[in-house]
């Protein structure tokens, strides 16, 4: 029998008690690492900026549209080799996406193809998400929270390449147009939706004007492109108006940009 009067064992160092750090309680701690992680990998492997890659991860390379597989490839293939050969002290934006299959595999693929780092902001989901083989290790991270890796998404892009996909693809790019609808990112941002006649059927944005819920103007945050080349152009005549880092935060004291 235990005797009442005998000491107790400690309890464990609270940021090591695995029961607590996976409890509800802990959950602010969890939300705070998601940031903090990439946050501190970005700036060591200095990341200032991406080139973000939003697309369904159910497109296959010999899929009825693996057009748009293809097409992601080379479109990442031309920005990352555009962005090696800028000057020293240049940004050098590079690729990134959501991590899995599909889309994001081929954005992936295209940019270590052409010789360049790429990210993968993964996720935990019960199918469809696997980190595909063409990510760069040190740069690819798992996260629990969508908001956390949406945030990461928003925080460092400085342009958006959007092919075709469904609910995922759909949040996470009227996610980046409201912010940047409400200026919540200040700085621009070429955003091109890849595939007219794909997104012309699926979103009515035109719809949207004639209801008054979005103004005309609304309609100029993004491009269309049906072919890498030009979709290529777009991005890389916008980036080259607005030479600033993706992200304020990582700017030196005393050279952050107004507006931002």
């Amino acid at each position: 029998m235990t005797d009442p009067a005998s000491p107790r064992a400690a309890e464990p160092l609270a940021y090591r008690d695995a029961d607590f750090l996976n409890s509800d309680d802990a959950r602010p701690i969890r939300i705070l690492a998601e940031y903090l992680k990439p946050h501190t990998v970005f700036r060591r492997e200095g990341i200032a900026g991406t080139i973000v890659f939003f697309g369904s991860a159910r497109l296959t390379e010999d899929g009825p549209l693996g057009h748009y597989y293809a097409d992601a490839r080379e479109l990442a293939r031309l920005v990352t080799t555009w962005s090696r050969g800028l000057p020293h002290g240049s940004t050098h934006p590079i690729v990134c996406t959501g991590g899995g299959g599909g889309i994001m595999e081929a954005a992936n693929r295209g940019a270590a193809e052409a010789g360049g780092r790429t990210i993968g902001l993964n996720i935990e989901l019960p199918h469809e998400q696997r980190p595909n083989p063409y990510l760069t290790r040190e740069l690819t991270f798992d996260f629990r929270y969508f908001f956390m890796r949406k945030l990461w998404f928003a925080h460092l892009a400085r342009a958006l390449a959007v092919f075709p996909g469904g609910f995922g693809t759909l949040d996470e790019l009227m996610e980046i147009l409201t912010l940047m609808q409400t200026r919540k990112i200040a700085r621009k941002l070429p955003i091109v939706l890849y595939g007219s006649s794909y997104w012309n059927e699926v979103v009515n944005l035109d719809a949207l004007v004639r209801h008054g819920m979005i103004d005309q103007a609304d309609l100029d945050l993004f491009q269309f492109a049906d072919d890498p080349a030009l979709a290529f152009d777009i991005l890389r005549t916008r980036l080259a108006e607005d030479p600033a880092p993706g992200s304020p935060d990582f700017w030196e004291p005393g050279t952050r940009p107004s507006g931002e």
